[in-house]
């Protein structure tokens, strides 16, 4: 099949992590004053250790009013921006009531809450191991409303080499498939039978996009993919990755090699058995390891709802 005659697609709308729409006001981060004044009306959202969240019983985040837990924000808080009202958000060690993890309960968010709990989780995770300055060592404190950190003491001043900006790790997330009825999906030799999902890597130095996809698409199956096209990017906080959708053409005839060993297996899937598993509903977790054995046990099941690799696969199988 010609490059020309072969059936390409695109996403028909963002991936969740991707819609939001608040305002992250950058303009503000500087003024203390401000955002001391909004303190006694913002709301926080509190996040633990592991990522997870306290939610509502209709699964939506649960924010705690910011004049609960002080008069002003503290060093570790992080403001998110402005969503009818300052939105800030603050690392815990514990969580009293009812919680979410991102991976399963963002799909009952809208698609601000989803997009401020990926802001939340990235610059919360970067915090984590941003204590020191990687140039001379020096312990870094937040400033800038947490969207910097310097060394201590620093205060609201200009820029300088001191500082260190959030970090985001670019990753592609690739789509082969051969132009018409088939796609290819891997799975990590960890993951439980049946969970499958698109091919993704990291991007090295030195390295546009287009490379990346086609140098991790032979690394993880062997196989030597043609004509990458971008189609969408999603925030993915665990820890700090920003995900670069793409498809690219791959030849069926093609012997696999799974050279670097990440994946255990791969198989071309036919569109028909896809979107079986498609209309079969939900998405593999960690909480799906019980799945049925043996005969009983699905061939495919598919990512979650929130991830863009699920959106890309439906976008292609549709």
């Amino acid at each position: 099949m010609t490059e020309s005659a072969a059936r390409r697609f695109t996403l028909p709308q963002p991936p969740l992590l991707s819609r939001a729409t608040f305002d992250r006001a950058d303009e503000i981060r500087d003024d203390s004053a401000a955002l001391l004044a909004g303190w006694p009306s913002a709301r926080v959202l509190l996040v633990d250790s592991t990522g997870r969240y306290p939610v509502a019983d209709d699964g939506t985040l649960h924010w705690v009013d910011a004049q609960t837990l002080g008069a002003e924000p503290g060093p570790d808080a992080v403001f998110l921006g402005d969503s009818g009202g300052h939105v800030w958000a603050r690392r815990v060690d514990h969580i009293d009531g009812p919680t979410a993890d991102p991976r399963r309960g963002a799909e009952l968010l809208g698609a601000d809450e989803a997009g401020l709990l990926a802001t939340a989780l990235g610059i919360l995770n970067w915090h984590a191991t941003a204590r020191f300055s990687p140039a001379d060592g020096v312990p870094i404190a937040s400033a800038r409303g947490g969207w910097v950190r310097r060394p201590a003491g620093g205060g609201q001043v200009k820029a300088t080499a001191a500082d260190e900006f959030p970090r985001t790790d670019p990753a592609i997330i690739t789509v082969v498939h051969d132009g018409a009825d088939r796609v290819l999906l891997g799975r990590q030799a960890v993951w439980p039978d049946g969970w499958y999902s698109t091919l993704a890597g990291f991007v090295e130095p030195g390295e546009s996009l287009e490379q990346c996809v086609i140098r991790e698409v032979h690394e993880e199956v062997g196989i030597t993919v043609r004509d990458p096209r971008y189609l969408g990017s999603q925030p993915w906080p665990f820890p700090r990755s920003l995900m670069l959708g793409f498809e690219a053409l791959g030849d069926p005839g093609e012997p696999l090699n799974f050279l670097d060993g990440e994946i255990g297996d791969a198989i071309w899937f036919h569109r028909d058995e896809v979107r079986e598993a498609l209309a079969a509903g939900g998405g593999w977790s960690r909480a799906d390891g019980a799945i049925p054995a043996g005969a009983d046990a699905p061939r495919l099941r598919l990512p979650g709802s929130i991830s863009i690799a699920r959106a890309m696969i439906e976008a292609w199988a549709l």
